[in-house]
């Protein structure tokens, strides 16, 4: 739970910064990576 909890912060922080800079594509797959953990995480708390 923990490593998923860092992995989407990590992304997070990378989805601002590339918001930030304008790269739109990279920003949307950050958000792809983010939702993949925000699920992962929602699994092991259900479980």
């Amino acid at each position: 739970m923990r490593d998923f909890k860092n992995q989407y912060e990590i992304a997070k922080h990378n989805s601002k910064f590339f918001m930030k800079n304008g790269q739109i594509s990279a920003y949307l797959k950050a958000l792809l990576i983010m939702n993949k953990y925000k699920r992962l995480m929602v699994a092991v708390v259900a479980n």
